[in-house]
């Protein structure tokens, strides 16, 4: 199959889509949910912590969110988390949530991870609604940042500085 030509994939995409506006249907087939822009509301979805409680919007009770999204085995991430740890540290009292969303499959692995470093943030495993909610990068680590009103304010890819991390906390005095 040349560069040029379509894959079987991408045909019967196209052939879904094309019969279903000959149709008259409103939406395609396929629709997708797309992931908020800068500055607009975030469609947050049922999000589950480790324990097994719900975690519901922060703006709901006014608050900002930092979400960073993990994985255990990433040592980028090892370093990225101590500095938001630190946030939460420095933030205490904020109206701010700090949520971590481990991209792993085993809750034991995680939670041995977060109580060997210290890491007392909410922690949830892979989400992956909360993850097209916020974002269409596939990036680790991630951060995202939710203002206080429930809108996407930054998508941060890659470890961060310390700096950098600790300056999020803008977000939680921002009215």
């Amino acid at each position: 199959m040349s560069a040029a030509e379509p894959s079987a994939r991408r045909r019967l995409l196209v052939a879904a889509w094309a019969a279903g506006a000959s149709a008259g249907a409103a939406l395609p087939l396929f629709a997708l949910a797309a992931p908020a822009a800068k500055g607009e509301p975030v469609a947050w979805p049922e999000v589950r912590l480790l324990d097994g409680s719900p975690m519901p919007a922060p703006s709901a009770s006014g608050k900002a969110a930092v979400v960073v999204f993990f994985s255990t085995t990433c040592p980028f991430c090892a370093r990225h988390n101590q500095h938001v740890q630190a946030l939460l540290r420095q933030t205490s009292g904020l109206p701010l949530q700090v949520l971590g969303v481990a991209q792993d499959k085993d809750p034991q692995a995680v939670r041995r991870y977060l109580a060997a470093r210290g890491h007392g943030f909410a922690v949830t495993l892979a989400d992956k609604e909360l993850h097209e909610a916020l974002s269409a990068r596939r990036v680790i680590p991630l951060t995202c940042v939710i203002d206080r009103h429930g809108r996407l304010r930054e998508v941060i890819p890659g470890e961060m500085f310390a700096e950098d991390v600790l300056e999020l906390a803008r977000w939680a005095r921002e009215a």
